[in-house]
């Protein structure tokens, strides 16, 4: 069997039955999944999509559309700069953090190389490798965290090193200490981008009060996980202004819909909107998590809305037996294909994938 790759997944998603004109009910993320309805926990999405005020700031972010919105993104700009002791111009908005991060393969990477954790988020991979640059791939360490001092010996004059942190697809993390350790100990030139798409489920601390100090390290957020607007596309960069100056030539003057931007606003203005989300999606993993232990199955200690599952032997074909039962689980990475990512979904979805893999790890 080949990998368990991101576009065989969308095929196995296609041969579902549709529910609207895009895949899905439109009010899938507020309601459980009937018997009827696949069960997407296959791309870390959120269960329970936009805020309250989310949705009605979008609403109301209609009305704006006909014209670019720069007032807001510099109100968004502000807003979280003033929260995390920043100056505007060490943040920068992007169409999702994805874009940001291909961007800055773009600007540091060429001639000079990626290093890469694996198994890890792919789409620096995909970037440096689209472009011809070198991609040095370093196996997490026996914790499951990032082996930074691997990584510090891959390559002596990298362009770019790469930690997504806690990490995708094991949702483990890497300790602060090492994390700054590697910012000590790495070459000059060669910028550290500290992705932290799931830092909102953990219990660490964000490296964004480490950026003052280092003018060679980005770091990533998302409003895609927990605050749940995958699909409005949001991500922020932060960074000393010269290395975020280097970005801009790939997307310069950008500006995101201004529904989406109202709905970041409003999410930062939540101030229970991250606590109750992380201890929902804690609660629903652990369940899960634990229900796994007590059938022999072993997990990585995820802090994240995903887990993996050793299976100890091939995992594509449980992805795809779970699919044909309308279990939708994420994919299977090359460096280890006894093991699948699941995604935390809400309570009736975890409940349908329980009752799938007893069927196909049973008897």
């Amino acid at each position: 069997m080949t990998a368990m790759t991101r576009r065989s997944l969308v095929g196995l998603g296609m041969a579902l039955p549709l529910l609207g004109p895009l895949g899905w009910s439109a009010h899938a993320s507020q309601r459980p999944a009937s018997a009827s309805d696949p069960v997407r926990i296959n791309y870390n999405e959120s269960p329970w999509g936009p805020s309250t005020a989310a949705r009605q700031a979008m609403r109301e972010g209609i009305e704006h559309c006909g014209r670019y919105p720069y007032d807001a993104q510099y109100r968004l700009i502000e807003t979280f700069a003033a929260s995390n002791g920043l100056e505007s111009d060490q943040v920068q908005v992007f169409c999702g953090s994805k874009l940001a991060l291909q961007h800055a393969v773009m600007a540091f990477t060429g001639a000079r190389s990626l290093v890469v954790p694996d198994p890890s988020y792919e789409a620096p991979v995909d970037a440096a490798e689209s472009r011809g640059s070198t991609v040095h791939r370093v196996a997490l360490d026996n914790r499951h965290a990032h082996d930074v001092e691997a990584m510090l010996a891959a390559d002596r004059t990298p362009g770019l090193i790469y930690l997504c942190n806690p990490n995708n697809p094991t949702g483990t993390l890497t300790p602060r200490r090492d994390i700054e350790r590697l910012l000590a100990n790495k070459p000059d030139g060669s910028v550290i981008l500290v992705d932290e798409a799931y830092i909102h489920f953990s219990d660490a601390q964000s490296c964004i009060g480490l950026v003052k100090e280092h003018p060679e390290l980005l770091v990533l957020q998302t409003f895609s996980k927990l605050y749940g607007m995958a699909g409005a596309r949001l991500g922020l960069a932060v960074g000393q202004a010269p290395l975020l100056q280097r970005l801009e030539v790939y997307d310069g003057g950008n500006v995101a819909p201004a529904p989406t931007l109202l709905g970041a606003l409003a999410s930062l203005q939540d101030r229970q909107l991250v606590p109750q989300r992380k201890a929902d999606n804690a609660r629903l993993r652990e369940q899960t998590i634990a229900w796994l232990g007590e059938r022999g199955w072993r997990c990585t200690a995820s802090q994240t809305n995903c887990f993996m599952i050793d299976l100890r032997g091939p995992a594509t074909p449980v992805v795809e037996r779970l699919a044909s039962q309308g279990v939708l689980v994420g994919r299977v990475w090359p460096s280890w294909p006894n093991w699948v990512r699941v995604s935390v979904g809400n309570e009736a979805e975890m409940l349908r994938f329980r009752e799938a893999f007893a069927t196909l790890t049973t008897g």
